[in-house]
Protein backbone atom coordinates (compact mmCIF):
# COMPACT_ATOMS: atom_id res chain seq x y z
CA UNK A 1 0.00 0.00 0.00
CA UNK A 2 1.43 3.36 -1.05
CA UNK A 3 2.17 5.98 1.60
CA UNK A 4 0.71 9.47 1.45
CA UNK A 5 3.84 11.61 1.77
CA UNK A 6 3.36 15.26 2.78
CA UNK A 7 0.25 15.49 0.63
CA UNK A 8 -1.75 18.71 0.22
CA UNK A 9 -5.39 19.16 -0.73
CA UNK A 10 -7.96 21.93 -0.81
CA UNK A 11 -10.51 19.60 0.81
CA UNK A 12 -10.22 16.24 2.58
CA UNK A 13 -13.43 14.22 2.65
CA UNK A 14 -13.74 11.48 5.25
CA UNK A 15 -16.12 8.75 4.14
CA UNK A 16 -16.57 6.91 0.85
CA UNK A 17 -20.33 6.58 0.79
CA UNK A 18 -22.64 8.37 -1.61
CA UNK A 19 -22.29 11.77 0.10
CA UNK A 20 -18.50 11.62 0.16
CA UNK A 21 -18.19 10.52 -3.46
CA UNK A 22 -20.82 12.98 -4.70
CA UNK A 23 -19.07 15.85 -2.93
CA UNK A 24 -15.67 14.74 -4.26
CA UNK A 25 -17.08 14.82 -7.80
CA UNK A 26 -18.74 18.21 -7.49
CA UNK A 27 -15.75 19.91 -5.85
CA UNK A 28 -13.24 18.36 -8.24
CA UNK A 29 -15.40 19.49 -11.14
CA UNK A 30 -15.01 23.02 -9.79
CA UNK A 31 -11.24 22.68 -10.08
CA UNK A 32 -10.46 22.02 -6.42
CA UNK A 33 -7.82 19.53 -5.29
CA UNK A 34 -9.74 16.80 -3.48
CA UNK A 35 -8.64 13.83 -1.39
CA UNK A 36 -11.20 11.33 -0.10
CA UNK A 37 -10.26 8.85 2.64
CA UNK A 38 -12.34 5.72 3.19
CA UNK A 39 -11.35 3.19 5.86
CA UNK A 40 -12.84 0.30 3.86
CA UNK A 41 -14.08 0.03 0.31
CA UNK A 42 -16.52 2.46 -1.29
CA UNK A 43 -20.12 1.80 -0.16
CA UNK A 44 -18.89 -0.24 2.81
CA UNK A 45 -21.07 1.71 5.27
CA UNK A 46 -24.73 2.73 5.25
CA UNK A 47 -24.86 3.49 1.52
CA UNK A 48 -24.18 -0.10 0.53
CA UNK A 49 -26.65 -1.48 3.06
CA UNK A 50 -29.64 0.81 2.49
CA UNK A 51 -33.05 0.03 1.02
CA UNK A 52 -32.35 2.20 -2.05
CA UNK A 53 -35.58 4.19 -1.75
CA UNK A 54 -35.90 7.88 -2.62
CA UNK A 55 -38.92 9.82 -1.37
CA UNK A 56 -40.09 13.39 -1.05
CA UNK A 57 -42.90 12.86 1.49
CA UNK A 58 -41.77 14.28 4.85
CA UNK A 59 -43.20 16.21 7.78
CA UNK A 60 -40.47 18.88 7.86
CA UNK A 61 -39.92 21.47 5.18
CA UNK A 62 -36.14 20.95 5.34
CA UNK A 63 -36.27 17.28 4.39
CA UNK A 64 -38.96 17.86 1.77
CA UNK A 65 -36.99 20.67 0.11
CA UNK A 66 -33.80 18.60 0.04
CA UNK A 67 -35.61 15.49 -1.23
CA UNK A 68 -37.59 17.24 -3.99
CA UNK A 69 -34.47 18.88 -5.38
CA UNK A 70 -32.46 15.66 -4.96
CA UNK A 71 -34.92 13.65 -7.06
CA UNK A 72 -34.76 16.32 -9.75
CA UNK A 73 -30.99 15.77 -9.78
CA UNK A 74 -31.35 11.96 -9.76
CA UNK A 75 -33.59 12.25 -12.83
CA UNK A 76 -30.78 13.79 -14.89
CA UNK A 77 -27.81 12.14 -13.19
CA UNK A 78 -27.44 9.25 -15.63
CA UNK A 79 -26.90 11.70 -18.46
CA UNK A 80 -24.57 13.89 -16.37
CA UNK A 81 -22.33 11.05 -15.18
CA UNK A 82 -22.61 8.92 -18.29
CA UNK A 83 -23.58 5.78 -16.35
CA UNK A 84 -26.75 3.93 -15.43
CA UNK A 85 -27.77 4.62 -11.81
CA UNK A 86 -30.79 2.29 -11.74
CA UNK A 87 -33.46 4.96 -11.36
CA UNK A 88 -37.04 3.62 -11.15
CA UNK A 89 -39.93 5.88 -10.17
CA UNK A 90 -42.82 3.67 -9.09
CA UNK A 91 -43.90 5.96 -6.27
CA UNK A 92 -44.13 5.67 -2.49
CA UNK A 93 -47.38 4.61 -0.86
CA UNK A 94 -47.42 5.65 2.80
CA UNK A 95 -50.10 3.90 4.85
CA UNK A 96 -52.32 5.98 7.15
CA UNK A 97 -53.77 4.03 10.09
CA UNK A 98 -56.08 6.26 12.12
CA UNK A 99 -57.55 9.75 12.53
CA UNK A 100 -54.40 11.09 14.19
CA UNK A 101 -52.26 9.72 11.35
CA UNK A 102 -54.62 11.28 8.82
CA UNK A 103 -54.36 14.73 10.43
CA UNK A 104 -50.58 14.51 10.20
CA UNK A 105 -50.79 13.19 6.64
CA UNK A 106 -52.96 16.13 5.58
CA UNK A 107 -50.52 18.60 7.16
CA UNK A 108 -47.66 16.88 5.36
CA UNK A 109 -49.44 16.88 2.01
CA UNK A 110 -50.42 20.55 2.31
CA UNK A 111 -46.78 21.49 2.96
CA UNK A 112 -45.48 19.22 0.20
CA UNK A 113 -47.95 20.59 -2.36
CA UNK A 114 -46.92 24.13 -1.40
CA UNK A 115 -43.40 23.10 -2.47
CA UNK A 116 -44.75 21.94 -5.83
CA UNK A 117 -44.86 18.19 -5.18
CA UNK A 118 -47.34 15.96 -7.00
CA UNK A 119 -48.76 14.09 -4.00
CA UNK A 120 -52.26 12.96 -3.03
CA UNK A 121 -54.28 11.30 -0.30
CA UNK A 122 -55.81 7.94 -1.23
CA UNK A 123 -58.93 6.22 0.00
CA UNK A 124 -58.70 2.55 1.06
CA UNK A 125 -60.12 1.47 -2.32
CA UNK A 126 -57.51 3.54 -4.15
CA UNK A 127 -54.71 1.88 -2.15
CA UNK A 128 -55.28 -1.47 -3.85
CA UNK A 129 -55.45 0.23 -7.23
CA UNK A 130 -51.79 1.18 -6.68
CA UNK A 131 -50.63 -2.02 -4.91
CA UNK A 132 -53.19 -4.82 -5.50
CA UNK A 133 -51.59 -7.34 -3.12
CA UNK A 134 -52.17 -5.18 -0.04
CA UNK A 135 -54.79 -6.13 2.57
CA UNK A 136 -56.34 -2.86 3.70
CA UNK A 137 -58.01 -4.47 6.73
CA UNK A 138 -54.88 -6.37 7.70
CA UNK A 139 -52.87 -3.14 7.59
CA UNK A 140 -55.58 -1.33 9.60
CA UNK A 141 -55.49 1.35 6.92
CA UNK A 142 -57.90 4.28 6.71
CA UNK A 143 -56.07 5.74 3.72
CA UNK A 144 -52.62 6.51 2.36
CA UNK A 145 -50.56 9.20 0.71
CA UNK A 146 -48.94 8.63 -2.66
CA UNK A 147 -46.31 10.44 -4.72
CA UNK A 148 -45.63 8.93 -8.17
CA UNK A 149 -42.17 10.48 -8.61
CA UNK A 150 -40.74 8.77 -5.52
CA UNK A 151 -38.93 5.53 -6.23
CA UNK A 152 -35.58 3.72 -6.20
CA UNK A 153 -31.97 4.32 -7.24
CA UNK A 154 -29.16 1.76 -7.12
CA UNK A 155 -26.76 2.92 -4.35
CA UNK A 156 -23.76 0.99 -5.68
CA UNK A 157 -24.11 2.15 -9.27
CA UNK A 158 -24.68 5.74 -8.15
CA UNK A 159 -21.77 5.92 -5.71
CA UNK A 160 -19.31 4.32 -8.11
CA UNK A 161 -20.50 6.59 -10.94
CA UNK A 162 -19.81 9.61 -8.71
CA UNK A 163 -16.42 8.19 -7.70
CA UNK A 164 -15.30 7.51 -11.26
CA UNK A 165 -16.42 10.98 -12.35
CA UNK A 166 -14.51 12.50 -9.41
CA UNK A 167 -11.35 10.66 -10.46
CA UNK A 168 -11.76 11.91 -14.03
CA UNK A 169 -11.68 15.46 -12.65
CA UNK A 170 -8.53 14.75 -10.67
CA UNK A 171 -9.83 13.76 -7.23
CA UNK A 172 -7.75 11.20 -5.34
CA UNK A 173 -9.73 8.49 -3.58
CA UNK A 174 -7.78 6.53 -0.98
CA UNK A 175 -9.58 3.33 -0.01
CA UNK A 176 -8.58 1.27 3.06
CA UNK A 177 -7.16 4.47 4.54
CA UNK A 178 -8.09 5.21 8.14
CA UNK A 179 -8.14 8.74 9.53
CA UNK A 180 -6.41 8.68 12.93
CA UNK A 181 -6.32 12.40 13.75
CA UNK A 182 -7.18 15.93 12.67
CA UNK A 183 -4.95 18.87 13.49
CA UNK A 184 -6.02 22.49 13.82
CA UNK A 185 -4.17 25.79 14.29
CA UNK A 186 -5.79 28.87 15.82
CA UNK A 187 -9.28 27.43 15.46
CA UNK A 188 -8.72 26.49 11.82
CA UNK A 189 -8.31 23.08 10.19
CA UNK A 190 -4.64 22.44 9.40
CA UNK A 191 -4.19 18.80 8.42
CA UNK A 192 -5.52 15.26 8.52
CA UNK A 193 -3.48 12.34 9.83
CA UNK A 194 -4.09 8.92 8.32
CA UNK A 195 -2.50 5.50 8.78
CA UNK A 196 -0.78 6.15 5.42
CA UNK A 197 0.51 9.66 6.04
CA UNK A 198 -0.40 13.30 6.57
CA UNK A 199 -2.56 15.53 4.35
CA UNK A 200 -2.40 19.31 4.75
CA UNK A 201 -5.73 21.01 4.06
CA UNK A 202 -7.99 23.95 4.88
CA UNK A 203 -11.25 21.97 4.80
CA UNK A 204 -12.30 18.64 6.28
CA UNK A 205 -15.74 17.20 5.49
CA UNK A 206 -16.97 14.71 8.05
CA UNK A 207 -19.09 12.31 5.98
CA UNK A 208 -18.27 9.20 8.00
CA UNK A 209 -21.85 8.14 8.70
CA UNK A 210 -22.28 6.24 11.95
CA UNK A 211 -18.61 6.93 12.75
CA UNK A 212 -18.92 10.70 12.34
CA UNK A 213 -19.09 11.18 16.10
CA UNK A 214 -15.58 9.72 16.55
CA UNK A 215 -14.22 11.88 13.72
CA UNK A 216 -15.68 15.01 15.34
CA UNK A 217 -14.13 14.10 18.69
CA UNK A 218 -10.68 14.37 17.06
CA UNK A 219 -11.09 18.16 17.15
CA UNK A 220 -13.09 18.33 20.38
CA UNK A 221 -16.53 18.57 18.77
CA UNK A 222 -19.41 16.62 20.31
CA UNK A 223 -22.10 15.38 17.95
CA UNK A 224 -25.45 14.17 19.36
CA UNK A 225 -25.60 11.35 16.79
CA UNK A 226 -26.25 7.77 17.88
CA UNK A 227 -25.77 4.62 15.78
CA UNK A 228 -28.74 2.26 15.55
CA UNK A 229 -28.59 -1.17 13.95
CA UNK A 230 -31.11 -1.61 11.13
CA UNK A 231 -31.86 -4.86 9.35
CA UNK A 232 -33.08 -5.66 5.85
CA UNK A 233 -34.14 -8.90 4.18
CA UNK A 234 -34.55 -9.92 0.57
CA UNK A 235 -36.64 -12.78 -0.81
CA UNK A 236 -36.46 -15.10 -3.76
CA UNK A 237 -37.62 -13.73 -7.09
CA UNK A 238 -41.33 -13.69 -7.83
CA UNK A 239 -43.38 -12.47 -10.77
CA UNK A 240 -43.95 -8.69 -11.02
CA UNK A 241 -46.61 -7.71 -8.47
CA UNK A 242 -46.26 -3.98 -7.73
CA UNK A 243 -44.11 -0.94 -8.49
CA UNK A 244 -44.45 1.30 -5.43
CA UNK A 245 -42.51 1.28 -2.18
CA UNK A 246 -44.96 0.62 0.69
CA UNK A 247 -44.14 2.12 4.09
CA UNK A 248 -45.79 2.79 7.43
CA UNK A 249 -44.43 5.24 9.96
CA UNK A 250 -46.57 3.66 12.70
CA UNK A 251 -45.50 0.05 12.16
CA UNK A 252 -42.06 1.02 10.88
CA UNK A 253 -42.22 -1.36 7.94
CA UNK A 254 -41.12 -0.65 4.39
CA UNK A 255 -40.95 -3.01 1.41
CA UNK A 256 -40.72 -2.91 -2.36
CA UNK A 257 -40.27 -5.24 -5.30
CA UNK A 258 -36.95 -4.97 -7.07
CA UNK A 259 -36.56 -4.94 -10.83
CA UNK A 260 -35.43 -8.59 -10.82
CA UNK A 261 -38.47 -9.66 -8.77
CA UNK A 262 -37.14 -9.89 -5.20
CA UNK A 263 -39.07 -8.35 -2.30
CA UNK A 264 -36.76 -6.16 -0.20
CA UNK A 265 -37.68 -4.52 3.07
CA UNK A 266 -37.07 -3.81 6.72
CA UNK A 267 -38.66 -3.01 10.05
CA UNK A 268 -37.23 -1.86 13.40
CA UNK A 269 -36.48 -4.43 16.06
CA UNK A 270 -38.69 -3.75 19.11
CA UNK A 271 -36.72 -2.10 21.94
CA UNK A 272 -33.50 -1.90 19.92
CA UNK A 273 -30.74 -0.04 21.81
CA UNK A 274 -28.16 2.26 20.20
CA UNK A 275 -24.67 0.89 19.61
CA UNK A 276 -22.39 -0.73 17.06
CA UNK A 277 -24.31 -4.01 16.83
CA UNK A 278 -23.67 -5.97 13.66
CA UNK A 279 -25.19 -9.46 14.05
CA UNK A 280 -28.46 -10.17 12.22
CA UNK A 281 -31.25 -11.25 14.56
CA UNK A 282 -34.06 -13.79 14.46
CA UNK A 283 -36.29 -11.23 16.20
CA UNK A 284 -36.09 -9.05 13.10
CA UNK A 285 -36.76 -11.94 10.74
CA UNK A 286 -39.81 -13.04 12.73
CA UNK A 287 -41.21 -9.51 13.19
CA UNK A 288 -40.67 -8.58 9.55
CA UNK A 289 -42.17 -11.79 8.17
CA UNK A 290 -45.21 -11.54 10.42
CA UNK A 291 -45.88 -7.90 9.57
CA UNK A 292 -45.22 -8.33 5.85
CA UNK A 293 -47.67 -11.24 5.69
CA UNK A 294 -50.30 -9.07 7.40
CA UNK A 295 -49.77 -6.27 4.91
CA UNK A 296 -49.46 -8.43 1.79
CA UNK A 297 -50.88 -11.96 2.32
CA UNK A 298 -49.78 -13.23 -1.13
CA UNK A 299 -46.18 -12.92 0.10
CA UNK A 300 -46.55 -15.18 3.15
CA UNK A 301 -45.11 -18.22 1.38
CA UNK A 302 -42.21 -16.44 -0.35
CA UNK A 303 -38.78 -17.64 0.81
CA UNK A 304 -36.29 -15.28 2.43
CA UNK A 305 -32.82 -15.78 0.97
CA UNK A 306 -30.73 -13.20 2.81
CA UNK A 307 -30.73 -10.60 5.57
CA UNK A 308 -28.11 -8.05 6.60
CA UNK A 309 -27.47 -5.18 8.98
CA UNK A 310 -26.41 -1.56 8.63
CA UNK A 311 -26.62 1.63 10.68
CA UNK A 312 -28.79 4.68 10.95
CA UNK A 313 -26.75 7.67 12.14
CA UNK A 314 -29.55 9.22 14.22
CA UNK A 315 -29.83 12.80 15.48
CA UNK A 316 -32.29 14.00 18.17
CA UNK A 317 -34.60 15.53 15.54
CA UNK A 318 -33.97 12.95 12.78
CA UNK A 319 -32.65 15.74 10.53
CA UNK A 320 -29.11 15.83 9.12
CA UNK A 321 -26.26 17.94 10.44
CA UNK A 322 -24.66 19.83 7.57
CA UNK A 323 -22.35 22.81 7.39
CA UNK A 324 -19.39 24.31 9.21
CA UNK A 325 -18.99 23.92 12.96
CA UNK A 326 -18.90 27.16 14.94
CA UNK A 327 -15.44 27.91 16.28
CA UNK A 328 -13.48 25.65 13.90
CA UNK A 329 -12.98 27.18 10.47
CA UNK A 330 -13.06 24.57 7.75
CA UNK A 331 -14.62 21.70 9.72
CA UNK A 332 -17.72 20.74 7.71
CA UNK A 333 -20.38 18.26 8.80
CA UNK A 334 -22.27 16.00 6.40
CA UNK A 335 -23.81 13.39 8.67
CA UNK A 336 -26.70 12.56 11.01
CA UNK A 337 -29.02 11.61 8.16
CA UNK A 338 -30.96 9.19 10.38
CA UNK A 339 -31.29 6.61 7.63
CA UNK A 340 -31.95 8.95 4.72
CA UNK A 341 -28.52 10.07 3.55
CA UNK A 342 -28.70 8.33 0.19
CA UNK A 343 -31.93 9.95 -0.93
CA UNK A 344 -30.90 13.45 0.18
CA UNK A 345 -27.29 13.29 -1.03
CA UNK A 346 -27.58 15.05 -4.41
CA UNK A 347 -28.89 18.32 -2.98
CA UNK A 348 -26.94 18.20 0.29
CA UNK A 349 -23.64 17.88 -1.55
CA UNK A 350 -24.63 20.58 -4.03
CA UNK A 351 -25.26 22.97 -1.11
CA UNK A 352 -21.94 22.07 0.53
CA UNK A 353 -20.13 22.55 -2.77
CA UNK A 354 -21.56 26.06 -3.05
CA UNK A 355 -20.44 26.80 0.51
CA UNK A 356 -16.90 25.44 0.16
CA UNK A 357 -16.18 26.60 -3.40
CA UNK A 358 -18.11 29.90 -3.46
CA UNK A 359 -18.64 30.87 0.16
CA UNK A 360 -22.42 30.85 -0.28
CA UNK A 361 -24.50 30.08 2.82
CA UNK A 362 -28.06 29.05 1.90
CA UNK A 363 -30.68 29.47 4.61
CA UNK A 364 -31.05 25.71 5.02
CA UNK A 365 -27.41 25.43 6.13
CA UNK A 366 -28.20 27.59 9.13
CA UNK A 367 -31.34 25.60 9.89
CA UNK A 368 -29.45 22.30 9.80
CA UNK A 369 -26.20 23.32 11.50
CA UNK A 370 -24.94 21.70 14.69
CA UNK A 371 -25.73 24.88 16.63
CA UNK A 372 -29.48 24.21 16.38
CA UNK A 373 -29.21 21.85 19.36
CA UNK A 374 -27.92 24.55 21.74
CA UNK A 375 -30.76 25.34 24.10
CA UNK A 376 -33.39 25.43 21.38
CA UNK A 377 -36.65 23.56 21.07
CA UNK A 378 -36.22 20.54 18.83
CA UNK A 379 -38.86 19.93 16.15
CA UNK A 380 -38.54 16.27 15.23
CA UNK A 381 -39.10 14.82 11.80
CA UNK A 382 -41.98 12.37 12.34
CA UNK A 383 -42.11 10.87 8.86
CA UNK A 384 -39.49 8.21 9.52
CA UNK A 385 -39.53 4.44 9.77
CA UNK A 386 -37.73 3.25 12.89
Amino acid sequence: MNEIVDHKADVVIIGGGVNGCSLAYQLAKRGMKIVLCEKGHLCSGATGRCGAGIRQQWSTRENSELAIKSIQIFERLEKELGQDIGLRQGGYLIVVHDKSDMKQAKRNVDMQKALGLDVSILTPDEIVDIVPILDVKGMHAVGATFCPTDGHVDPFKTTHAYAQAAIRYGAQLYKFTKVVGIKKKKKRIDSVLTDRGKISTDFVVNAAGAWSKQIAEMVGVKLPNKPFRKEILVTERVKPLFDAMVISFKDGIYFSQQEEGQILGGIPIPNEKPGYLTAPTFDFLHHMAKTLARYAPPLKHVNVIRQWTGYYDVTPDALPIIGEVEGIKGFIQCNGFSGHGFMLSPMVTKILTAYIADGRTPRILKRLSLSRFKGKKIVREVSVVG
